[in-house]
């Protein structure tokens, strides 16, 4: 009789594959109440670089991080309309502490927009003060109906930016630098996924804004997945928190602002765009485990080999870690390292010790073979890079396939409906024909100039749709 996968078969059912990697890959689990996660320590370890990596990038745009409180109090989130009524399904209300039924109901923070403008209406008083350019790392609460573990969950972690500036013009480029030299440079260049940039349509874009921002990544089904946003708000939240500064010339003006954000969402679209039947394969740049190096039995030298080895990476700059826990089955732990995506496995027996030899196992191409010990670390940095590169050409090359430049909407639903993405004129879409993708699940994720860069307006000539079923 065959051996059961370990997976289920992403072609027989992608959802269940999905939750069984989460699961076996030790990555979360549900929470106590519903729409919660868990997350275990070896997804928590994958949200800690994406937050290392992404963390540096911010600040490099002099962005300072701080912190603001878990709990607003209602009256702040109805002073902005459009931003109350996009987030009013999605809202978790405090009415009790203490025993006590609270003066005023607090809300379990869905965003931060209004209680950062509060404080940004504070700290703001003259042109010598802006721009003001924070950052926090978080958890928000916004109740979800139908959750998934990382995609939706009714908490999250993530990060949120809030800035405020003197000048429209100088609002609008920080957005999209922080769109394109942020987001877009983390995507492509740790997590190893190919990303569309492009502009959220009026009906998609973020409440209260004034022009979203947005990254969107397909999936290994073909559906889309938003991987994060930047978001103009214009001078929205200024006029409702009265957030003015004194200009050069003596006058009292309102700010422009900025906010943008990215979640633990990525990390199930780690899953489901560089997955496959075996379990994760991390990039390793993102990878806290680069190489794992197993001692197959507990051989007194075999042991001092892959722990002398593994202090020999360590040393060269290669994040490993030594398994030799030989009272667990080899075959055990290798399909457990598989599963859990580390790059590259380093396997040591008494035979390979004989031949002066390790057996290499590349978890991103696959495959195996023999490598004289003396040259590993010399050979590691090269074979990580390589897999990265790899990595992002399968994802640009599933989404280059996928994707069919289409002139009629029922050409765009029929690519959208089998498992595409479709390219359609936006002038030919239209906001009607927005509005009738709904009926069959599928949504316009981005609008991007012909030449595939974001456009300058959301009415601009040429503009083209990206239309597909996401996530």
């Amino acid at each position: 009789m065959a051996k059961a996968p370990v997976l289920t078969p992403r072609a027989d059912d992608f959802p269940r594959w999905y939750q069984d990697l989460i699961t076996k890959a030790e990555l979360a689990d549900n929470g106590p109440v519903r729409g919660t996660m868990v997350i275990r320590p070896y997804g928590y370890g994958l949200w800690e670089r994406m937050q290392a990596e992404m963390d540096a990038r911010i600040k490099e745009t002099g962005t300072q991080n701080a912190y603001f409180p878990l709990l607003i109090p209602e009256s702040y989130l109805a002073r902005e309309a459009d931003h109350v009524e996009g987030f009013a399904p999605e809202l978790a209300v405090v009415t009790h502490g203490g025993g006590k039924e609270l003066e005023e109901p607090a809300v379990v923070r869905p965003t931060s927009e209004m209680i950062v403008n509060e404080y940004f209406s504070k700290w703001v008083q003259s042109y010598r003060d802006l721009p003001l350019l924070i950052n926090q790392w978080a958890n928000v609460v916004r109740w979800e109906l139908r959750p998934r573990l990382f995609l939706r969950t009714s908490e999250f972690l993530w990060q949120e930016g809030h800035t405020a500036h003197a000048g429209y013009e100088e609002a609008r480029d920080f957005a999209a630098h922080i769109h394109r030299q942020v987001y877009e440079d983390f995507m492509l260049n740790v997590l190893a996924m190919d990303v569309v940039p492009g502009r959220k349509t009026v009906r998609e874009r973020f409440a209260g804004a004034i022009n979203t921002l947005t990254l969107e990544g397909m999936m290994g089904d073909g559906k889309a997945l938003q991987m994060a946003t930047s978001h103009e708000l214009g001078q929205n939240f200024a006029k409702a928190f009265d957030t003015r500064y004194l200009s050069r010339d003596g006058r009292q003006e309102l700010v422009w602002q900025t906010s943008w954000g990215s979640t633990t969402r990525m990390i199930g679209a780690l899953v489901m765009m560089h997955g496959d039947d075996d379990g994760l394969r991390v990039p390793p740049r993102l990878a806290q485990i680069q190489a794992v190096v197993l001692a197959i039995k507990g051989d007194a030298a075999v042991l001092a080999k892959v722990r002398e080895l593994g202090d020999r990476l360590r040393a060269a700059g290669v994040r490993v870690h030594v398994d030799d826990r030989t009272d667990t089955p080899f075959g055990r732990r290798a399909v457990d390292w598989e599963l859990k995506g580390v790059p590259v496995r380093i396997e040591i027996g008494p035979r390979d010790l004989e031949s002066g030899t390790a057996m290499l196992a590349r978890r991103i191409p696959g495959g195996k073979e023999p490598v004289a010990l003396d040259d590993l670390v010399a050979l590691l940095p090269k074979v990580l890079e390589e897999d990265q590169a790899l990595l992002l050409e399968q994802s640009r090359e599933r989404r280059e396939s996928r994707t069919a430049e289409v002139s009629t909407f029922e050409e765009a639903v029929e690519v959208a409906t089998a498992g595409g993405w479709a390219r359609i004129p936006w002038a030919v879409l239209g906001e009607e024909g927005e509005a009738r993708l709904a009926d069959h699940a599928v949504t316009v994720r981005c609008l991007v100039a012909e030449d595939g860069s974001v456009p300058d307006a959301y009415d601009a000539p040429g503009n083209v749709a990206v239309v597909a079923r996401a996530y």
